[in-house]
């Protein structure tokens, strides 16, 4: 994940734990696509009694738990026959960037695992485990993040400078600029793991992408986010916070298209796509709910704005935010729809 980038951590009401029950219901709602591919595609060698899991993108739990569950209960479903299984012991590497929450993340780890946790603090986007160390892998709600921000993004000055929080899709200038920079990174991603990955591991990615020919301001994501630009913009012309900083505050977020995505898979060619399924999602599109919006995107956007304008200014924002979902409820019935996805690659 960006290391500019970060959730509300900790356990209270407004944290990223006690708001992401969206993405962690895709996780449950693969759970049977993930028992058959790891059943027929995980191809690894079994003699050693260690097997090795990750998670890049862990965030601060519950969501990671019932993942790192839901594979290990796989593998040891695919391995129930062998003589050796009870041998069988697993270690985990939660990975995420380094301002991530990960005391709370150990704090709440399940008390009943059957593994070993380690927390691996770094970007994803380079390797962060040793080589030819890792059987399986997952990540969920994290290739949507970009390392950086594309120049001129920023500069009110440059043709490219995007006067927006995030890529939008209203500009093709910006949307180009984005897109550039997310497939070097999904590719510096691809390149890391294929470093970490022994011959025949299974790398499980879980997200949401927008169907082919959508753009991003069309969905309810990209209106949500809209909704906090605007209110940003709201408070600088009050003079609560800086524009100067506002102009450079840009998520490095982008949402691709789903054949986009699989193309930049397959030109890497470091994995086999044995999986590319459209998921159909435990809990659906967002619930058009005001408060469920304004808190999902709290918990999820918060920190950012947090960590550069300070905690009353974020508080301010989502008021203003909180208004403006109730306000245009009616647009939001209207969005269009993403595609929530599971991918597996299995390591060439």
């Amino acid at each position: 994940m960006s290391t500019t980038y970060s959730m509300l951590g900790g356990e209270g009401p407004d944290s990223y734990r006690e708001h992401s029950k969206y993405q962690g219901a895709l996780v449950i709602a693969a759970k049977e696509n993930i028992n058959e591919v790891i059943s027929t595609k995980l191809d690894i060698d079994t003699s050693s009694n260690l097997i090795n899991i990750a998670d890049f993108g862990c965030s601060s739990g519950p969501n990671t738990f019932n993942a790192v569950q839901i594979i290990i209960d796989a593998v040891e479903l695919k391995y129930k026959g062998e003589s050796n299984l009870k041998d069988k012991e697993f270690q985990v590497f939660f990975n995420d960037s380094s301002n991530n929450d990960f005391n709370t993340l150990f704090k709440t780890l399940p008390p009943a695992r059957k593994y070993f946790a380690t927390g691996v603090p770094g970007s994803f986007f380079g390797r962060v485990l040793p080589r030819d160390s890792l059987h399986l892998g997952v990540s969920s709600y994290s290739l949507h993040f970009i390392s950086k921000i594309p120049n001129g993004i920023k500069d009110r000055n440059s043709s490219a400078w995007n006067e927006e929080i995030h890529c939008s899709g209203s500009s093709e200038v910006v949307e180009k600029l984005y897109f550039e920079q997310y497939k070097n990174d999904v590719g510096g991603f691809l390149n890391a793991r294929a470093q970490e990955f022994v011959s025949g591991g299974l790398l499980l990615l879980l997200g949401s992408c927008r169907l082919n020919g959508n753009q991003f301001f069309e969905s309810v994501e990209g209106m949500m986010v809209d909704y906090i630009g605007s209110s940003l913009n709201e408070l600088a012309k009050q003079g609560i916070i800086d524009q100067q900083k506002l102009d450079a505050f840009k998520l490095p977020i982008y949402a691709t298209q789903a054949d986009d995505l699989k193309q930049i898979i397959e030109d890497n060619g470091s994995f086999t796509i044995e999986a590319f399924e459209k998921i159909t999602h435990g809990k659906g599109e967002y619930p058009l709910d005001t408060n469920y919006l304004t808190l999902a995107f709290k918990a999820s956007l918060g920190g950012s704005i947090a960590a550069l304008f300070g905690q009353d200014a974020m508080e301010k924002t989502y008021e203003l935010v909180r208004e403006k979902t109730q306000e245009m409820l009616p647009q939001l019935a209207k969005a269009k729809p993403g595609m929530q996805f599971l991918i597996v690659l299995r390591k060439n």
